[in-house]
């Protein structure tokens, strides 16, 4: 008997079923590298339509986290296939440098008191060591993109063009010096933005106080009563912030609202009619309500101070609620944002009554030097002695906090520099929030729930305090007039002159310089130490960055997407879009695309005191950072991301299916020359063109996904038509041909055609998401692993199969396809009996109304192999029966199929054979005896 195992197309292939992805992946991240892909790719793109994505720059402080990782790893899909799709697709990753974090690690590094030029070095050198780690641990995730070229705002070109950028602001009349309350950290010393605030819970002291009504009787005519001579009348407000009493300047009350007068054993008080009889009855107080007045109708009363002799009037607020507290609120311009717009607008001043240290000012009498603390127990104690304090509560409730800190932010005026949301801009009869709002109206945002988002942004935000109290950041490089805070005359000149200096020398040029140094009389001006926001760093990049000529990617157009997590509406996409309206009248972007965070499996948020954390560097060195990126790619962004080692099991499973059915389709084609041996597509066999024509649909479906930004369909595509579409059917139906049929026969060469084209195909498909199994499987195709070719220097225009089904071979695959279920079906039910050991033993007669029956008998040859059976009988019948029997016809020893061609008589010394093993190994001399 001869040893026909010999004789079968058994093939090996250098591509492992074992990933062994942290082994290797380090070794195609260093390939990329060497042969310096990014570039290629943007040669191999010279004259495309062009495509750029904007980086979003991380902060230049700590190692990089699972976040970090959502938001690149989902910035890599988008440029790679981009670039995939026919684009010239542009990604320069980058860091935003300047700041309070890195100023902070420096002080507690080297202590407080270094000299500003010194901590800016420190924070250079710091910074820089930071994006050097992070660059690593970026790469190592499989990114491309321009990091040779890798922007950092601390770059002494981006520092001189923020510089720039910032006057051109100035020139177009939307940035202004003046005091008002802004976001103040005791710990940073310095303004905050509203980006740089997180919301925390926080236990405060409230209190209700009554203010003591310097004219009673007009009190009472302005409810239509009299009152006896010498009765007190008190208008009881509520605050939850006590320490800001000193600095009360108003009551506010709503317009519109009723207010009760009511009558109690300490005098006349007045309260919202709505709420007042409630609040009274919880705090013991007897009463009786007098009379109800309309708020308007109270409005310039005039009232005691609570702790001064000085008068302050009552004034209409619309921004006053019922919902909580009295219907009255004492009003602290210094100390809250609407505050001192109401009053601003009346012409009522107010003073700091804290310092930047969060101390009150030493001028106050009795609590000045005291913390914030101390002095609002004096300042209650000194209440409840004269009687005005009726109650006071401790209550919890959502209060902002500084995000590097975490500590409680205070309200308090000091002169900063601001850019304008509701003045018009020199030649534009738009506000900056008008031309922000129409700016993006056509902008397409991914999810749609974002444009609500960055809308809500628009109209709720005030005038941006871009200026900062520290040394590490871009200067507000002006000279003010001293007599009257009035900008230098030559503004412009000097700023240029202070841009060529940070081109050369950094930030720290500014530092250094004098103001005689470019001529101006420090007697009459007065040199700026203010910094910028890094939110105005990080926001004007599209322009510091991307359209500076001397940049090799340099363009003056607006990107065509900003990607980032989902609280960058008024963090990264509002402080860009802001800057871009304001300097050039539009968005700088032309589409957004948010995410959501990582989170654990419990949708709980990641922390190291809870011990739920995932670190892309742990995933990477045990499992690959090709299972991170699958991970990312096969979970709805739009929402918030889980992430646990049971999720990422699943994802492990996911990804060997893939990797398995590449690795198929690479042991098969591995004997098989593309240039010589292909089939032309009009002499493909039928099921191969059917197949060709599925990896059609499979390529249009996810270049579609890939445009949307839907890439969880693309993996879920990919993945059913690695499991389905191949695994569950057409690699079924081809086993024989390619292990059993004559290797250089036509129909196996056909086969052979076919799967070269769909593993081009899906290596270019996965590629933006499996970039390290693309990049190896393409190496083992081509056999280019040890060369210089790369998946990522094609298109896929470049291997789309140019087949479609016709009509008549359409509705034969869509019947045959819909009858193959019912088929196995019915084999495994009579398997199942023991009648049949194998679907190959099977008879099958498929019984269909005349339609069906003639459309099958279009490829009426095919459908053995089709249901992967002896053979198979059509009869027209009212409805679909399936019925199986075993097959009278014997099986082929080489290729195990029930053939009617094998005999039990056939030559002893081969065996029982059938026809088409016969013919094979007639070209094996050695076995035929020839």
């Amino acid at each position: 008997m001869p040893d026909l195992k010999s004789t079968l197309n058994l093939l090996t292939t250098p591509f492992p079923m074992k990933g062994d992805l942290p082994r290797r992946e380090p070794a195609l991240v260093e390939r990329w590298a060497r042969l310096r892909i990014y570039e290629r790719m943007r040669a191999a793109a010279a004259g495309r339509p062009p495509f750029i994505l904007h980086d979003g720059p991380p902060y230049a402080n700590g190692d990089i986290h699972i976040g970090h990782a959502v938001n690149k790893v989902l910035k890599d899909m988008v440029f790679k296939s981009r670039f995939f799709d026919g684009f010239d697709s542009q990604w320069i990753p980058g860091w935003d440098c300047h700041g309070m974090p890195i100023e902070h690690r420096i002080e507690q590094m080297n202590g407080r008191g270094l000299p500003t030029e010194q901590v800016q070095q420190l924070c250079r050198e710091y910074a820089l060591s930071q994006t050097q780690s992070q660059k690593k641990d970026f790469l190592r995730l499989g990114l491309l993109g321009d990091w040779d070229n890798a922007f950092r705002t601390m770059d002494f070109e981006t520092e001189a063009n923020e510089i720039r950028f910032l006057d051109r602001i100035r020139q177009r009349g939307l940035l202004f010096r003046g005091q008002k309350p802004v976001n103040w950290c005791v710990d940073c010393q310095s303004a905050l933005a509203e980006a740089e605030l997180e919301y925390a819970n926080k236990r405060s002291t409230t209190a209700y106080v009554g203010q003591r009504v310097v004219d009673a009787a007009d009190l009472a005519a302005r409810f239509s009563l009299a009152i006896a001579p010498g009765r007190q009348a008190r208008v009881v407000i509520w605050t939850t912030t006590p320490w800001t009493l000193p600095g009360n300047a108003a009551v506010g009350l709503d317009p519109q609202a009723s207010y009760g007068l009511y009558d109690s054993p300490d005098g006349m008080l007045v309260m919202a009619a709505e709420t007042g009889g409630k609040l009274l009855q919880s705090f013991g107080v007897e009463h009786e309500l007098c009379a109800v007045a309309p708020g308007a109708d109270l409005v310039g009363l005039v009232l005691k101070h609570p702790l001064r002799d000085v008068d302050v009037p009552v004034v209409a607020a619309d921004f006053v609620s019922l919902e909580t507290g009295t219907g009255l609120v004492h009003l602290a311009p210094a100390h809250g944002a609407e505050d001192f717009e109401l009053c601003r607008g009346l012409g009522i001043a107010g003073d700091n009554v804290i310092d930047g240290a969060g101390r009150f000012v030493a001028s106050l009498p009795a609590i000045g030097g005291m913390s914030l603390e101390e002095g609002s127990k004096a300042i209650l104690e000194t209440l409840k002695a004269d009687g005005s304090l009726l109650r006071q509560e401790r209550i919890e409730h959502s209060y902002p906090h500084c995000w590097r800190h975490k500590t409680p932010i205070l309200f308090r005026s000091t002169t900063q520099w601001f850019i304008a949301m509701d003045h018009p801009a020199t030649g534009d009869a738009r506000t900056l929030r008008e031309t922000a709002r129409e700016a993006i109206r056509d902008v397409p945002f991914y999810p749609a729930s974002g444009r609500s988002r960055m809308e809500a942004m628009i109209d709720g935000r005030p005038d941006w305090c871009v200026s900062r109290q520290r040394a590490w950041g871009v200067p507000l490089a002006f000279f003010v007039r001293r007599s009257d805070n009035s900008l230098h005359p030559e503004t412009s000149r000097l700023i240029e002159e202070v841009a060529r200096r940070v081109e050369r020398e950094g930030i720290s040029a500014w530092t250094r310089l004098s103001p005689a140094d470019l001529g101006v009389d420090e007697s009459e001006f007065e040199k700026l130490s203010d910094t910028l926001d890094v939110w105005f760093d990080s926001g004007s990049i599209h322009a510091t960055v991307y359209r500076d000529p001397r940049r090799p990617d340099a363009h003056g157009h607006p990107a065509d997407l900003y990607l980032e997590g989902s609280d960058q509406h008024r963090g990264w996409f509002g402080s860009s879009l802001m800057t871009g309206c304001a300097a050039d009248g539009h968005a700088p972007f032309k589409a957004v695309l948010t995410h959501g965070f990582a989170v654990d499996g419990n949708g709980k948020k990641m922390s190291k005191s809870l011990g739920n954390t995932v670190s892309p560097q742990q995933v990477a060195g045990t499992r690959g950072a090709e299972i991170i990126r699958l991970w990312i790619a096969s979970t709805d962004y739009s929402t918030d991301i889980s992430v646990s080692e049971e999720i990422l099991d699943r994802v492990v499973e996911m990804y060997r299916r893939i990797r398995n059915t590449i690795r198929f389709l690479l042991l098969n084609v591995s004997d098989f020359d593309a240039g010589a041996d292909r089939v032309p597509v009009e002499y493909l066999e039928s099921v191969d063109r059917h197949a060709l024509a599925r990896c059609r649909e499979l390529a249009e479906q996810c270049r579609k996904g890939y445009r949307d930004y839907d890439f969880v369909a693309v993996t879920r595509l990919v993945h059913g038509y690695c499991a389905d579409e191949l695994g569950g059917f057409y690699l079924d139906v081809l086993k024989d041909r390619l292990y059993a049929g004559a290797r250089d026969s036509r129909d196996r060469r056909s086969a052979q055609t076919a799967l070269h084209v769909i593993l081009e195909n899906l290596l270019l498909l996965v590629a933006p998401i499996l970039s390290f199994t693309a990049e190896e499987a393409w190496g083992v195709l081509h056999e280019s692993s040890a060369g210089d070719d790369s998946v990522f220097l094609y298109t896929w225009d470049e291997a789309v199969p140019p087949v479609t089904d016709d009509p008549e071979a359409a509705e034969f695959w869509r019947h045959a396809r819909q009858l193959r279920p019912s088929v196995m079906k019915a084999i495994e039910d009579v398997r199942s009996s023991g009648s049949i050991g194998r679907s190959g033993e099977a008879s099958v007669v498929i019984e269909a109304p005349a339609e069906i029956v003639g459309s099958l008998s279009f490829l009426r040859a095919e459908l053995a192999s089709i249901f992967i059976v002896a053979d198979v009988t059509l009869k027209e019948a009212d409805k679909v029966d399936v019925k199986v029997r075993r097959t009278a016809s014997l099986r082929c020893m080489r290729c195990w199929r029930h053939d009617a061609s094998v005999h039990d008589d056939t030559d002893a010394e081969q065996g029982m054979l059938c026809d088409r093993c016969r013919t094979v190994l007639a070209g094996f001399p050695e076995l035929s005896g020839a």
